[in-house]
């Protein structure tokens, strides 16, 4: 008579399924009212939602990283061809592309790129800027530095631009009143004065200068305009 082989249904349960991608374990089907756990399919389901997850989720991070950087590409190129028109300081450049939305080691790579390549150029901003006073706007050097430091230029870079300047501000200044003067003589003295004195302010020359030079630049223009005048 052949022995019977008894089984220990505790030998015969399934061994607790271990998430690959670091989700939490599934729970255990509860037993049936014979003692047996549920099906095997019921307990790889968490596995598989758990799976799914963590797909879409790398998924979505890799459509993130891909729009951000066309959305950094985009902001360089709108920059370059800002650039391409006309000379922006170093900060400049910087606040375009934080309004542009890129930020970050993202920005500090840009703009390396861009002065490496000499498109930006602190120096190069200020010698314009130099010229422009002298040959266009005929300002002072105040009102130059002024400009400068309120485009974020070091400044080095605006001691060293303004040193290429000529010490001549009071005949520019003058020059500057008599073109103003011949318009303002309909007023009386106090008030002609103090309205050629503000427009002199505003183009760098205070002080005692703006006061002495539109004196003169009145007193020549009621006269008929009989100064020397400087070319």
């Amino acid at each position: 008579m052949r022995g019977i082989v008894t089984r220990d249904p505790e030998s015969e349960r399934l061994a607790p399924v271990v998430p690959l991608f670091g989700g939490a374990a599934p729970a255990v089907p509860p037993k049936d009212e014979a003692g047996d756990t549920a099906d095997a399919d019921a307990v790889a389901a968490g596995w598989h939602t758990t799976w799914r997850e963590e797909v879409r989720a790398s998924e979505r991070a890799d459509l993130d990283a891909g729009e951000d950087a066309e959305a950094i590409d985009r902001a360089e190129r709108r920059l370059s061809r800002s650039i391409a028109t006309r000379s922006i300081s170093e900060r400049e450049a910087r606040d375009r592309l934080r309004r542009d939305g890129v930020s970050g080691a993202a920005v500090d790579d840009i703009i390396d790129r861009l002065v490496r390549a000499g498109a930006i150029d602190d120096g190069r901003v200020a010698e314009e800027a130099v010229h422009a006073a002298l040959t266009r706007k005929n300002q002072g050097r105040r009102a130059v530095r002024q400009a400068l430091t309120k485009r974020g230029l070091a400044r080095e870079a605006i001691d060293a631009a303004l040193a290429e300047m000529p010490d001549d501000d009071a005949e520019r200044a003058l020059e500057f009143a008599r073109g103003k003067a011949a318009s303002l003589i309909r007023y009386d003295h106090d008030t002609a004065l103090r309205r050629l004195v503000g427009q002199l302010g505003r183009r760098g020359y205070g002080g005692a200068l703006a006061l002495s030079v539109a004196n003169q630049a009145l007193e020549e223009a009621r006269r008929g305009g009989g100064g020397v005048r400087f070319t």
